[in-house]
């Protein structure tokens, strides 16, 4: 996700923090910042959901996006999933 309107880490860190919170309140998911941690423009937020159903399961991982970008704290650049069946 990029921030445009950044200045600081502190900054980025208030809207991880916001974005992280909600996600894990809303939806039955583990949610956790894993790159860009020094760059105050970017986030880059992991999301691990497991289940039975792949087709259940991407689902799941599309409406986490949505509801992401719905928040309007930052611009959604990419996104990449990956469902791994054992």
């Amino acid at each position: 996700m990029h921030l445009p309107e950044s200045h600081s880490l502190k900054e980025k860190r208030k809207i991880v923090k916001s974005i992280v919170g909600k996600v894990r309140a809303r939806f039955n998911a583990s949610v956790a910042e894993v790159g860009s941690n020094d760059k105050w423009q970017l986030i880059e937020i992991g999301v691990t959901t497991v289940g039975n159903d792949g087709r259940h399961i991407d689902s799941s991982l599309s409406n986490i996006v949505n509801f992401v970008d719905s928040l309007y704290l930052a611009e959604i650049v990419n996104t990449e999933m990956e469902i791994i069946s054992v």
